[in-house]
C-alpha cells in the first residue's frame, strides 16, 4: 500500500484481546489526510483478516484523556486509556461482532501530534471551507 496520498501515517502494534483473554497480534495503520481533517483511517491487519474503520480524529484524541469509566465515544468506536497510562484501549462494534484492542499510547499520541501540527483540532472547518464552497458552486452550476 502506498502512503503518498496521506499526510500522516503511523503503524501501531496492537493486541486483539479475545473474550477468553487470548491475545492475537494485530497491526493498525493509522492514516490522516489534511483534505479530510475530521477522519482517521484505521486499517487493522491480523493473521487472517483485515478490517478498515473510519474513526473521528477528535474521538481518538479525546480517548487519550479518557478512562474506562468514561470512554470517548458512545457508538461503534470507544477509546480510553488503560489503568496503565502507557496503554490505550479501542473497542470496535459492528455487524460482524465486537473487538477490544490494546495498544501502546505513545505511537497514537505521536500520530495525533502529527495531525494537529497540520490541522489543529477545532480548525478543521477552516481547512474544508474552500472545498465546501467548490462543492456548492458545482451543485449550483449542474
Amino acid at each position: 500500500m502506498t502512503h503518498s496520498s496521506y499526510d500522516v501515517v503511523e503503524v501501531v502494534a496492537m493486541q486483539l484481546i479475545g473474550s477468553d483473554a487470548s491475545v492475537i497480534p494485530v497491526s493498525a495503520e493509522l492514516s490522516f489526510r489534511t483534505s479530510d481533517p475530521y477522519t482517521v483511517r484505521a486499517v487493522f491487519t491480523g493473521p487472517h483478516t483485515m478490517s478498515t474503520w473510519l474513526i473521528g480524529r477528535e474521538l481518538l484524541s479525546m480517548g487519550m484523556h479518557a478512562t474506562a469509566d468514561a470512554p470517548a465515544g458512545s457508538g461503534d468506536v470507544q477509546v480510553w486509556r488503560d489503568e496503565d497510562p502507557d496503554y490505550a484501549l479501542v473497542s470496535l462494534s459492528g455487524v460482524e461482532g465486537s473487538a477490544l484492542l490494546a495498544a501502546p499510547s505513545e505511537p497514537i499520541v505521536r500520530f495525533l501530534a502529527g495531525t494537529e501540527a497540520l490541522v489543529p483540532l477545532g480548525a478543521e472547518s477552516d481547512r474544508m471551507e474552500s472545498e465546501i464552497s467548490a462543492f456548492i458552486a458545482a451543485l449550483l452550476t449542474a
